[in-house]
């Protein structure tokens, strides 16, 4: 009882409470990095940063002190919370193979916000999920952004829906005998979903159609896990087609094909820099995400689907390697804070340290991207949701 009392105020905001946040180095995200800096959270909102000198700290506030703060961090697209941390049946809901196109299954009727790994995440200083159904299906599903909180779904949630999950090549192919069984069947499939829903009248309730329909209207990118550039070509040429917003996800071979994804506009959630490269994706590299910034195409990088225990990578590490082969220090925190904020719509609550945004704090004994420094305290808006050395 004691434990379910802890866990219900533990989710609640914190009104009237200010703690304050000192670095010896501040990544704020909307400028340069401030020496010896301050954060202040009141009401589980940032209320004042900047140097400690020009930015007093309340008598009677705790302070917690670090080598190295930055916003919390924001994964742009991962299963944690659906893919659970035990590998069985009971716990892996991110794909759905009963059919190839289920656009309707809503990532917020699956998560598990006490899923031990949303609190490994979170030990590392993740603070925000871009999560639902991953690749494995043609459309797999739904995906929604949550905090790393661990309350209950509801109090975690940032947005319900964000975007539709679908995947071509070898990911988004049917098992075995089942369609689609090739590539050209796959945007064949996909073309003839999107021309019902153009042609969906609202009436007797479809919620297959009508969730098709949020992404024809723009309402919600369809994120395509891809990595071949044939199929990157085959999205794109989707996309213009109906007219839709999309997100490459993946894109291992995307740099043969710069110049087509800069021209669509569409931005890409790289491949984790660590992930296996096999099949579709046996073009992967290290040195993808700076090819693509280079480009002056949106990226953010990801944790993805990871199939073995435990089920999940952690950000912090994936672009720790794209630090080393070709992004600068703040281009790799930009990619793990405010790009991958913005590109999945909650930029206007979390990925800065700016006055009026939730107050989410990760902290460092040393650089964030040394294998040696330990992430030695999360705040989630305003309230200390770790303080142990990971």
């Amino acid at each position: 009882m004691v434990r379910l009392i802890w866990l219900v105020l533990a989710a609640l905001p914190v009104f009237g409470q200010t703690i304050a946040v000192r670095g010896e180095t501040v990544y704020t995200m909307t400028g340069a990095p401030i020496s010896d800096g301050v954060v202040v959270i009141t009401n589980g909102k940032i209320e004042r940063v900047g140097p400690a000198a020009a930015t007093p700290i309340p008598a009677g506030v705790r302070v917690l002190r670090a080598k190295v703060v930055t916003p919390g961090l924001v994964d742009a697209h991962a299963t944690a919370g659906l893919s659970g941390a035990l590998n069985q049946v009971h716990d892996q809901d991110q794909v759905e193979r009963s059919a190839p196109v289920q656009p309707e299954l809503r990532a917020i009727d699956a998560y598990n916000a006490k899923d031990p790994l949303i609190g490994w995440l979170r030990s590392f200083g993740v603070t925000t999920l871009h999560t639902g159904h991953g690749p494995g299906a043609l459309i797999s599903g739904q995906t929604m952004v949550v905090k790393t909180t661990g309350g209950s779904v509801e109090a975690d949630t940032l947005r319900p829906a964000a975007m539709v999950a679908a995947s071509l090549g070898e990911l988004g192919r049917g098992e075995a005998g089942k369609s689609p069984g090739s590539r050209a069947k796959m945007i064949a499939m996909l073309r003839t979903e999107f021309l019902k829903a153009r042609e969906y009248k609202p009436g007797a309730r479809d919620l297959h159609l009508e969730a098709l329909g949020q992404v024809l209207r723009g309402e919600l990118p369809l994120l395509v896990t891809v990595n071949r550039a044939n199929d990157i070509l085959s999205a794109i040429r989707l996309g213009k087609e109906f007219g839709l917003k999309i997100v490459l996800d993946g894109a291992a071979e995307a740099p043969l094909v710069l110049a087509e994804i800069k021209a669509s506009g569409y931005p890409v959630f790289v491949h984790p820099s660590m992930a296996r490269p096999t099949g579709d994706a046996e073009a992967l590299s290290l040195e993808t995400a700076s090819k693509l910034r280079e480009a002056g195409i949106p990226v953010a990088i990801q944790s993805g689907f990871e199939g073995y225990v435990p089920k999940t990578r952690v950000i912090l590490f994936e672009a720790a390697l794209a630090a080393a082969n070709g992004l600068t220090v703040e281009q790799a925190l930009a990619a793990i804070t405010i790009d991958a904020a913005r590109l999945v719509g909650v930029e206007g609550r979390v990925g800065s340290l700016a006055v009026g945004k939730d107050g989410d704090v990760a902290m460092y004994d040393g650089d964030p991207f040394e294998y040696t420094t330990h992430c030695t305290g999360v705040v989630i808006e305003g309230r200390i949701v770790s303080d142990s050395t990971r």
